[in-house]
């Protein structure tokens, strides 16, 4: 069974519109950088179907396409090209299917079996030796036979964790017709992603497999936390089974990788965490995003824990995973948090959680070479780690609960609390999330101080670059005024940049940034991949990732794009004193902003749902099919 899944890129989450990638080709996409400039974003319909009926379904839709000699501009909702199709079922758009498959395995349920498991400490030790002896392996496969010997008698010296078969290759537990699916879903989301060719043996589609899961997840904590809704309250369906099916997905899709090309991922994302020397040039600890971290290292470790034989648990590994990845992110958040002193919280510190964050704030202090600014009070502090890891700890359970399917506690299904507690009892921390250093104190010193020495840190420290500091804001769309008479002023003195001082024609606003454009205007076309374009759809490759949300000021009318082909006008914002639009300000009357329709447009970009309201636009007016969008 197959559940049809459109994925697009997103910058809805960016913190920095103006990166972007420069050569897909050679870019690593491994470390997403906090400000997550450009994610990949999976969404769905919810509409299931057979495999195989799906494949014939495409088969037709691609033969009809080629059987046409000339498309006559019909059907242009969809690209065949680009492995677009609409759902059989509710004609919404899709580019691909994922494939529905049973919870691997349960992990935090088994929390009783942990005491003859492992501690953190004798986890990562024994986790350091595994790679080390894996790396000694590859290059012994890697170098020609006359040095061949004298990796072998390395590998000799090399103690061999007890129990590790570095050599052992598990079989692949799935039939042949789910590999080829977890292949189809896995080569489209790289695809897409990374605007490339498809290609299913490149080493980076697991990574863009687990990133976009990652980034799905954290895309739908924010809209849940904007919203006010509990986290485990009840999801739309299309929500609840896209996160299901594309959770399981990517923890399933290794097993149709390649094994050294998955340890290798796992190999470099561990040693960003835990120092190793065959590895330079990792991001420091304020360039990773902690939650795509978490969801790379859990998902590649079966890779490297197969091998295992001396009956370490998989759910030892993954709770130990979660613990050093959270308290990597508890000291990004207070190398970046922003706290200031206020004279009413000076009191001296009481509380347990108070004291301890104070004890751990001093040593980082020691470990920056006291280049860290003076303590604050121990309240702020654990003020500030509650607030900035409560993302991180919504999107942590929403993972490990689609991951293994442990139900969610009734408490988490209530809105109106903060629910700190009851997170941190379902993902099993201790509420103090502090104890976590205190119990593991020896290893951890090591490792604050490898993470404080990075120089990047120290540079950051010293005020010569900037970090993301923690709780994110939301993105939310521009301020508009209340009146559109202030909208028309601005576009009025307007000029296109590039007719010397001319007045603009087609004054649009962009909705997401804020920038004026010269739209459906010659003069300020650019060519974007081989192509003439005007400057609305331009600008939506740089500020949306090829999506975007326009205003035409002077007609009054919201401008949806998506790509180059596909657009379509949506009701504005602004209503009259009898509650009806304007478009093209044919009677004149003055027009006020309705909150309500303005949170409407909002959603629909937070939702990723522009491209499927074009979609669905375009199939209901098949006029809009005429209008070359690309020259907007």
């Amino acid at each position: 069974m197959v559940l049809a899944a459109f994925v697009q890129r997103s910058t809805v989450l960016s913190k920095n519109r103006r990166k972007f990638i420069q050569d897909p080709e050679k870019y690593d996409p491994l470390f997403m950088h906090p400000d997550l400039s450009c994610g990949t974003h999976t969404g769905s319909c919810g509409h299931i179907m057979h495999a195989h009926c799906w494949q014939r379904y495409f088969d037709s839709v691609q033969a009809k396409e080629q059987r046409r000699q000339q498309r006559l501009r019909l059907h242009t909702s969809y690209d065949v090209e680009n492995g677009e199709f609409l759902c059989p079922l509710c004609e919404c758009l899709s580019n691909t299917v994922i494939p529905l498959l049973l919870p691997p395995r349960n992990i935090f349920n088994s929390r009783s079996n942990f005491s003859d498991q492992p501690n953190l400490s004798q986890w990562i030790r024994t986790i350091s030796q595994q790679i080390k002896a894996l790396q000694v392996l590859r290059k012994e496969e890697s170098t020609p036979n006359t040095a061949s010997s004298k990796n072998s008698e390395n590998m000799g010296e090399l103690q061999l964790p007890e129990g590790f078969r570095p050599n052992f290759h598990p079989k692949n537990p799935y039939s042949e017709s789910i590999k080829e699916m977890l292949t189809t879903f896995g080569t489209a989301t790289y695809k897409v992603g990374l605007k490339v060719h498809p290609n299913e043996e490149d080493p980076r589609v697991p990574i863009m497999c687990w990133g976009s899961c990652a980034y799905t997840i954290q895309s739908i904590e924010r809209i849940l936390s904007d919203e006010d809704k509990p986290l485990f309250g009840p999801l739309p369906c299309r929500l609840d089974d896209c996160l299901r099916s594309l959770t399981r997905f990517a923890a399933a899709h290794w097993t149709v990788a390649s094994l050294s090309v998955v340890q290798g991922h796992l190999c470099k994302l561990f040693a960003s965490l835990v120092p190793n020397d065959s590895y330079e040039d990792l991001p420091c600890i304020l360039d990773i995003d902690m939650f795509h971290l978490l969801v790379g290292l859990v998902l590649a470790f079966p890779a490297l824990q197969c091998q295992d034989f001396s009956g370490v648990s998989l759910s030892t590994g993954d709770l130990h995973i979660f613990h050093l990845v959270t308290m990597a992110h508890i000291i990004q958040i207070l190398l970046t948090s922003c706290t200031e002193e206020n004279g009413m919280d000076q009191e001296n510190p009481t509380g347990e959680e108070e004291l301890a964050v104070l004890a751990l704030y001093k040593t980082i202090h020691q470990y920056t070479g006291s280049a860290l600014k003076e303590i604050p009070s121990g309240w702020h502090l654990w003020k500030s780690i509650r607030a900035g890891i409560m993302p991180f700890l919504k999107c942590s359970a929403l993972f490990f609960h689609y991951l293994n399917g442990v139900p969610s506690p009734p408490d988490i299904q209530v809105s109106g609390l903060s629910h700190f507690e009851h997170l941190c009892n379902y993902l099993s921390l201790p509420t103090n999330l502090i104890c976590l250093f205190q119990e593991n104190n020896e290893i951890m010193n090591s490792l604050i101080e490898s993470w404080c020495h990075n120089s990047e840190v120290k540079r950051y420290l010293a005020s010569e670059r900037d970090a993301i500091s923690y709780p994110r804001e939301s993105n939310k769309l521009i301020d508009l005024p209340e009146d559109y008479s202030s909208l028309i002023n601005q576009a009025s003195n307007f000029s296109c940049p590039k007719s010397g001082g001319d007045k603009s024609r087609a004054p649009t606003l962009c909705l997401v940034c804020g920038t004026l454009l010269c739209s459906q205007s010659y003069c300020c076309q650019t060519e974007l991949e081989g192509e003439d374009v005007g400057a609305c759809t331009a600008h939506t490759y740089s500020c949306g990732s090829g999506a975007g949300i326009f205003l035409r000021v002077r007609e009054c009318q919201v401008l949806f794009l998506a790509g180059k082909t596909k657009g379509c006008f949506y009701s504005p914002p602004y209503l009259d004193d009898y509650g009806e639009t304007d478009q093209g300000l044919r009677r004149g009357n003055p027009l006020h902003l309705c909150k309500e329709r303005f949170q409407k447009i909002q959603k629909l970009w937070h939702q990723h749902s522009i491209t499927e309201e074009i979609g669905h636009a375009q199939e209901a007016n098949q006029t809009l099919v005429g209008i070359d969008w690309q020259h907007l």
